[in-house]
């Protein structure tokens, strides 16, 4: 067999940010250096890596020549093809994202939370210099999802794409319903296991999976959407108790992420979701990330792997440079634009307008006329139900009673709640978690 051409110039590369999955990336780098050159067909060559602490670098024993504490000399040196920002935050990597493109370089980064804050602005800049902006790893870890909806789904129109996005959430949840277990006993939990962070709060309260919803459903949809558009509900009001209810009537309490086109115009939200039990999402566990896309005409797709970890999101990195590298090698960085800009952008729903099903949780009195009156009060919002179930209590004179309803909109759901929630047999605030899928 013919060896493969490898005498085109080297592409350089730089690293900004050197903890965990820098000097992951920055190892493989140099120790697949050969294998990667015969994938491109030309040399791949790691020329720096840039810390404000270099302990860490050394560590894991990368050259002290790569090494510098200045990010300047990666971003001035004109050798130098592609940027790797894996800094984190949205303050320097923004400075030195936005400082690479100016001078042409090409970027790669991991940072969710700079997208989802400023992705518009990054992409205009690329498209204004003619540079390359990849982010594979800022989403699902090593699933190639972001590649396969830049890329592999072009031919589609896609309608929805919504899944576990957050490993933490997931855990904890798996957690609370395979052991029974509260939120905070899970949390301590997933704590000690090092899959929560000492602050979990980015997690825990949605944040983390609002970034990655809103990253996914820009390029699903073809616009930008903005954070504060994206309706998100933390997994912290979740309780053993109504892990238990769900499972009683055949379904499974996930974190959901969700975009959705419908009725001319699109919607994102993130929040505590019912699954029904047989289906594919309900039965990820632990760290796992999974991600279901419907479009036409492919229909229904699922992505599922780790979706964090060094390994995880180190593979993602390095797709990207392998993918930046060979246009840069080939001269086709504009084989694909920095973002596909929808002609017509779509409407964007408040959550209020938001048609869903609703699991309902009622700790009422315990006397006859109590469902009749709740279901007063949801009937004449034109909320219908599918399902009532009395659940098995120990505590003597309450009742509590499970609703499953039909679709119907978030803002009837919400002057329904706050009318049961006055009644005079309701004795506690009523729990309501949105039901998927909503159009059945």
């Amino acid at each position: 067999m013919k060896k493969r051409e490898t005498n085109h110039a080297a592409v350089r590369v730089g690293i900004l940010g050197c903890g965990t999955i820098g000097a992951g990336v920055a190892r493989h780098l140099l120790a697949q250096r050969h294998a990667l050159a015969h994938h491109l067909g030309c040399p791949l060559e790691l020329a720096r890596v840039a810390d404000i602490d270099l302990a860490g670098a050394r560590r894991e024993g990368l050259p002290a020549a790569l090494l510098t504490t200045c990010a300047d000399e990666v971003l001035r040196d004109p050798r130098i093809d592609i940027v790797v920002e894996l800094i984190g935050g949205t303050t320097a990597a923004k400075h030195c994202v936005m400082d690479a493109m100016r001078r042409g370089k090409h970027v790669v980064t991991a940072n969710k939370a700079l997208l989802a804050k400023d992705g518009l602005r990054l992409h205009t800049l690329a498209q204004a210099h003619g540079v390359d902006l990849f982010y594979e790893a800022s989403v699902g870890g090593g699933i190639p999802i972001i590649k396969a909806l830049r890329e592999g789904f072009v031919a589609n129109r896609i309608d929805s794409v919504f899944g576990i996005v957050n490993g933490t959430c997931n855990y904890i949840l798996t957690r609370m319903t395979a052991a029974g277990l509260e939120f905070g006993q899970a949390l301590k939990e997933a704590m000690a296991q090092g899959y929560a962070e000492a602050d979990p709060t980015l997690d825990i309260e949605g944040h983390d999976a609002r970034h990655k919803i809103g990253i996914l459903a820009s390029i699903a949809f073809g616009q930008w959407i903005p954070q504060p558009r994206i309706y998100v509900q933390g997994i912290t009001g979740v309780t053993a108790l109504d892990i238990q209810c769900a499972n009683e009537l055949g379904y499974v309490i996930k974190f959901l992420a969700i975009a959705k086109a419908e009725n001319g115009g699109l919607h994102a939200r993130v929040h505590p979701t019912l699954l029904p039990a047989h289906s594919m999402l309900a039965n990820v566990n632990g760290v796992f990330n999974a991600i279901e896309v419907n479009g036409a005409p492919i229909g229904t797709t699922l992505f599922y792997g780790r979706g964090a970890g060094r390994d995880a999101t180190s593979s993602a990195v390095i797709a990207d440079i392998i993918d930046v590298a060979r246009n840069v090698g080939l001269r086709s960085h504009k084989r694909l634009p920095a973002f596909a800009f929808a002609a017509r952008p779509r409407p964007l729903k408040p959550m209020a307008e938001v048609c869903t099903k609703y699991y309902l949780r009622c700790t009422t009195v315990d006397r006859p006329g109590v469902i009749a009156a709740i279901s007063r009060e949801l009937g004449s919002r034109n909320i219908g139900l599918t399902s009532v179930l009395l659940h098995e209590t120990a505590r003597g004179a309450r009742s509590t009673i499970l609703f499953m309803t039909h679709r119907a909109r978030e803002c009837d759901m919400q002057a329904a709640l706050a009318a049961i929630n006055r009644l005079p047999v309701v004795k506690a605030k009523t729990v309501m978690i949105r039901v998927e899928p909503s159009d059945e």
